[in-house]
C-alpha cells in the first residue's frame, strides 16, 4: 500500500497558476504510475474525472482534453513526489484534486487503475 498526501490547493483567480504536490510513502515510488483526478462538488455521485497521468519513470504522460496545454504532470522519484502544474486556471477547474497510485499504464485514464488515493486538496478558481 502507498500512502499519498496532496498539497498546494487554494483559492485563486481565473488566469492564475497553482502547483499541486503529492508526496508518497510506504512502497517503492517508481513501481507506480501516478495519476491526478478531480471531483466536482456539484457532482458528488459521479466518478472522479481524469486529469493527467504519468508513467513510472516519467517518460510518458496523458492528459484530459480539458487541461491539455494548461496543466503539466511531472514526478521526482528521488523525492517520491508527483506534481501537477496548473496554468491559466478557469472557474470550471474548481474541484477537489486527488492523486492516485497504480500499476497498469494501459488503463491510466480510468480511476479503477489506481489502488491507493490521497484525501484530496481543494482548488477554487474565482472568475
Amino acid at each position: 500500500q502507498v500512502q499519498l498526501v496532496e498539497s498546494g490547493g487554494g483559492l485563486v483567480q481565473a488566469g492564475d497558476s497553482l502547483r499541486l504536490s503529492c508526496a508518497a510513502s510506504g512502497r517503492t515510488f517508481n513501481n507506480y504510475i501516478m495519476g491526478w483526478f478531480r471531483q466536482f462538488r456539484q457532482a458528488p455521485g459521479k466518478e472522479r474525472e481524469f486529469v493527467a497521468a504519468i508513467s513510472w519513470t516519467g517518460g510518458a504522460t496523458e492528459y484530459a482534453d480539458s487541461v491539455k496545454g494548461r496543466f503539466t504532470i511531472s514526478r521526482d522519484n528521488t523525492k517520491n513526489t508527483v506534481y501537477l502544474q496548473m496554468n491559466s486556471l478557469k472557474p470550471e477547474d474548481t474541484a477537489v484534486y486527488y492523486c492516485g497510485a497504480g500499476t497498469n499504464w494501459s488503463i491510466s485514464r480510468n480511476s479503477y487503475a489506481y489502488n491507493d488515493w490521497g484525501l484530496g486538496t481543494q482548488v477554487t478558481v474565482s472568475s
